[in-house]
């Protein structure tokens, strides 16, 4: 029988018989077609079927990061938002007793249980003799999202203690003020907020940094939205800004920098290794000390702060 005139059956042998072949070379029979009757035999190569096995396992160890802080972690989970603690956590100096300049950034776990995965972040400065901070984060209920309201920099996160992330203070803090005030000025996302995968408060924080490169933030894995890149980019700086990342939309993507180390971005899920505090960089515990010397275990995560009358956002 003439390859003209095959049967479908036949084709479909033909194509079998083929496929160990690494280029098809019956005359007469499209390469298209019998690639198409290949996979409609089954004869696909081993290592197309085995890549997306691979991404679900690896989504599935990602995630025992924050099932471990859901069952063996300090989250409140019955404490009604509307009694949560918001009162000053004494962490920051208080102004009466601090003339210098300062700059302070904060993140602590969101509320409830969705502070297994995550934290909020927030941003909070005083010039030099000022009589009160300036707090600035983005809020979900909130429009335009970046509020800079004066009050306490480090108030508790609907019952979550906040870990202190950077301090600046001394000479050049006033210009770095500054800079912080613009760079708030031209967040592209005065009017949205998403919680996953951003734009978020942790979205809004690292944009301040990557304008304000000096400050050298290092935001934790915890900080879900901070890969998520202004404007669509997918290369841009780290938030230290000693260092660059690729990401698409804050769902997958990779940095390197001086200051954060090597992480991998699956689905908001950050992973890596820490070179600079010798600690590994986990989703939903944070960093993890695993040499004598290194960083000790922290679970900060994001979530921003409004006046107690709002429901909090996450």
């Amino acid at each position: 029988m003439s390859a003209a005139v095959m049967l479908p059956g036949a084709w479909t042998m033909a194509a079998r018989r083929i496929g160990s072949r690494s280029k098809p070379a019956v005359v007469g029979i499209p390469r298209w077609w019998v690639h198409q009757q290949m996979r409609a035999a089954g004869n696909i190569r081993p290592g197309v079927l085995k890549w997306p096995k691979r991404v679900l396992v690896l989504v599935a160890l990602l995630l025992l990061g924050p099932l471990s802080v859901l069952l063996f972690g300090n989250l409140d989970l019955d404490t009604d938002w509307r009694v949560a603690n918001r009162a000053s956590s004494g962490l920051a100096p208080a102004p009466a007793r601090e003339s210098a300049a300062l700059i302070q950034v904060y993140g602590a776990r969101a509320y409830n249980w969705r502070g297994a995965f995550a934290i909020h972040s927030w941003i909070a400065t005083k010039r030099q003799n000022a009589a009160d901070y300036t707090v600035y984060q983005a809020i979900r209920w909130e429009k335009p999202v970046v509020k800079a309201q004066r009050g306490p920099a480090d108030l508790f996160w609907y019952g979550a203690q906040p870990d202190l992330l950077l301090e600046r203070r001394g000479a050049g803090v006033e210009a770095l003020i500054d800079r912080i005030e613009a760079a708030t000025a031209t967040y592209p996302y005065a009017n949205e907020y998403r919680l996953w995968p951003g734009p978020n408060s942790n979205t809004f924080t690292a944009y301040v940094a990557r304008q304000v490169p000096e400050l050298g933030l290092d935001l934790p894995p915890t900080a879900i939205g901070k890969d998520f890149l202004p404007n669509g980019r997918i290369l841009d700086h780290m938030p230290s800004g000693t260092g660059w990342q690729v990401s698409l939309y804050g769902l997958l993507g990779l940095g390197v920098a001086r200051e954060e180390g090597v992480e991998l971005n699956v689905l908001g899920l950050s992973a890596g290794i820490d070179f600079g505090k010798r600690a590994l960089r986990l989703p939903g515990v944070g960093w993890l000390s695993v040499l004598p010397g290194g960083l000790q275990a922290a679970g900060v995560d994001p979530q921003p702060a409004p006046d107690s009358s709002h429901r909090p956002g996450r």
